[in-house]
């Protein structure tokens, strides 16, 4: 029986670009939403960009242009990657719309109604040179625990600990580079705490590992969320509430529903056969692991709470590595779309990450010489190679048209019984068991073909007629399996319907005297020299990139060339790096500079390498820095490095010829 479904992805946020991490949400998302589709359930795909909050006002206001022409910029960006990469959404909109502002009052005003907001002061840091409070990411000061310089309002980098912003040493406003102040703000809260017994049982629809962790925090008590802001601030403005924002996790997620209202208005549907309390439709959020908490538990509360349904469930995934490691700007795996598609077929990313992708939340790798590998072998060398066996000899010898039976229908029943374990495995997003049982049938398709040898049956006296024959089945079989791929393969699924003359479907019946088109190569090889471009053309300079949010640090004051040339910046060689016990974020570093001297410095750079990548490097130190005593022993200088930080942090290598002790000018 048809199904009512509605999907959305997480929203990208609209300070920048689309990268191959964002895509394995939307991959997989796109993926699930093209089966259900195929096999003919009524099924919508909306999304939206995630386009308030503080870091696009400071963004819009570096580039000297108003926020909305920012978002408008950047969502027209947005939507040709996604469509670069086929995928479907059947809306795609911006949370900074009429329909949006209109539920997030709805559904703040229906809060305030059930008596589940709360009003409390609460004390913020304040700049007063920009006039306006601060967010934890943009405050720096040091650590209130271990002293450590430059850390970030909420926890250290170098002892790992957290804090409210306000228990920072000599903070700064990373915005203006001002002292900021403290001062009393009235903020608004969702009381969490109300809807505890509905979360702990409608958690329960969960994967075992996301109700895990939040049964953690369901059990020690849910605190109280501030969905208020203070001007000035890019968002909506809270109804009766001047000078107050909604948090931009507040809006954020009701963008769901507006783009799903805008496209029922587009196309004349019914909003509340989705949303109402009572629906019976399903509502699948898919997500990273990195916003369960806004997902799982905020987000349920404000619908429950507000009178609308809660969703069906939420699909959480892990998140992207590329060759083992976080992506990395250095070492060029930092990809974006946009670079990607510059080089390669995005069908192969899609099949790969297809093939990669399980229903858990473990971390997805991608392999870039496995990549080449398992594209080669598997699209290009068994399935597209099955119709390239067979299609030029029934062009040729039979005038394009296919045989007027099958040579073998117990093998293509065979084929079209498997599409019951394959649809289990797509509605459950197991894909990679699904990709798993196509291929075997692929090989099944290529072993009937080699036993058959149609390139021998074409030289032999009579035997046209097996050539006709085995040649028909070939493609018969290719179909299905095409009809199996096709949520994975959408473009490929074009071109192969175009050159079959017939429409791929799920489980189709065979195709008996039937004219084929002529034969053109479906997919190309992958060629080493096509990755190496797309590393080599995702190096990116040391200057930053990422966005406003961490970057906007400002020079608070200016020193004097005589003061500059005190630093005595040297050429070291990384002789030993290694992992500190307790630490998060620092790695230990034995310095060569030069004249058979060592020194010791403690980095915070462990979230950006990993030791074995740093040892025999060449880098910059600060030679003359006085030594500083830490929680796990004397650092004797400082390495230099560039970046907003965490995993976005590259030391600086110098040229080749340098050597150690050598004088930086």
């Amino acid at each position: 029986m048809p199904r009512k479904i509605l999907v959305t992805s997480a929203l990208p946020y609209a300070n920048g670009s689309i990268h191959l991490g964002h895509l394995v949400e939307y991959i997989q998302t796109d993926i699930w939403v093209r089966f259900q589709k195929l096999r003919g359930h009524e099924c919508y795909y909306v999304c939206a960009d995630d386009a308030h909050g503080t870091p696009i006002m400071l963004r819009a206001e570096t580039e000297k242009i108003t926020p909305e022409e920012l978002i408008n910029r950047v969502n027209t960006e947005h939507q040709q990657d996604f469509a670069d990469f086929a995928i479907g959404f059947d809306n795609y909109y911006s949370t900074h719309s009429s329909e949006n502002q209109y539920f997030a009052n709805l559904i703040y005003k229906n809060l305030a109604s059930a008596g589940h907001i709360e009003r409390r002061t609460i004390k913020q840091f304040y700049d007063p040179a920009k006039e306006m409070f601060l967010p934890d990411r943009f405050i720096r000061g040091e650590c209130p625990h271990c002293g450590a310089k430059d850390q970030y309002g909420d926890s250290c980098e170098e002892c790992s600990k957290t804090y409210n912003p306000t228990e920072l040493k000599n903070p700064i406003s990373a915005v203006s580079g001002t002292t900021p102040v403290e001062k009393e703000s009235e903020h608004l809260f969702v009381n969490l705490a109300n809807f505890t017994e509905m979360l702990q049982e409608w958690t329960k629809c969960l994967q075992p590992a996301v109700l895990h962790k939040l049964e953690e925090w369901l059990e020690t008590g849910l605190q109280a969320w501030d969905i208020s802001r203070d001007a000035p601030y890019f968002g909506f403005e809270i109804p009766d509430e001047p000078g107050k924002y909604f948090y931009v996790w507040l809006d954020a997620p009701i963008g769901y529903m507006a783009s799903f209202k805008n496209l029922c208005d587009k196309k004349n549907l019914n909003f509340d056969e989705f949303w109402a309390a009572d629906s019976q439709a399903e509502i699948y959020h898919f997500i990273g692991k990195d916003i369960t908490y806004f997902h799982c538990l905020f987000w349920p509360a404000m619908l429950s709470g507000a009178g609308f349904r809660k969703p069906t469930s939420v699909f959480v995934h892990g998140f992207l590595k590329v060759d083992g490691q976080k992506m990395s700007k250095t070492r060029g795996t930092f990809i974006n779309a946009r670079t990607y598609l510059n080089h390669l077929n995005p069908t192969y990313l899609r099949y790969y990450f297809a093939a990669k992708l399980s229903n858990g939340v473990e971390d997805v790798d991608l392999n870039l010489d496995d990549f080449l590998q398992r594209v080669n072998a598997d699209l290009v060398g068994k399935f597209v190679n099955i119709a390239s066996r067979c299609a030029n000899f029934i062009t040729k010898r039979f005038d394009g048209q296919l045989a007027a039976k099958l040579a073998d229908e117990n093998l293509y029943q065979q084929f079209i019984d498997a599409g019951d374990i394959i649809a289990t495995a797509y509605e459950n997003r197991d894909y990679n068991r699904a990709v798993r049982e196509i291929m075997g049938l692929a090989d099944r398709a290529n072993q009937y073909i080699d036993e058959h040898k149609p390139w021998v049956l074409v030289k032999q006296e009579g035997g046209d007629a097996e050539l006709h024959a085995v040649c028909s089945q070939g493609l018969n079989l290719f179909r299905v399996l095409m009809g199996y791929l096709a949520p994975i393969l959408p473009t490929l699924t074009k071109e192969v319907g175009k050159f079959l003359n017939a429409p791929i479907t799920w489980q189709p019946t065979a195709l008996v005297v039937h004219n084929i088109n002529n034969f053109k190569p479906l997919l190309k090889r992958v060629e080493q020299k096509q990755i190496d471009s797309i590393i080599a053309a995702s190096k990116e300079t040391l200057v930053a990139t990422a966005p406003v949010a961490k970057t906007a640090e400002k020079i608070a004051d200016t020193i004097s060339y005589d003061d500059f040339a005190k630093v005595d910046l040297r050429i070291a060689k990384i002789v030993k790096a290694e992992h500190v016990e307790e630490a998060k974020k620092l790695l230990k570093l034995t310095l060569d500079i030069g004249e058979d001297k060592h020194r010791t410095v403690f980095a915070g750079i462990k979230e950006a390498y990993q030791p074995e990548q740093l040892t025999g490097r060449l880098t910059v130190m600060v030679a003359n820095l006085a030594p500083r005593k830490m929680r796990f022993g004397l650092s004797e200088g400082m390495v230099l490095a560039a970046g907003p930080g965490k995993q976005d942090l590259w030391i600086l290598s110098p040229d080749d010829g340098a050597e150690p002790g050598m004088k930086v000018k």
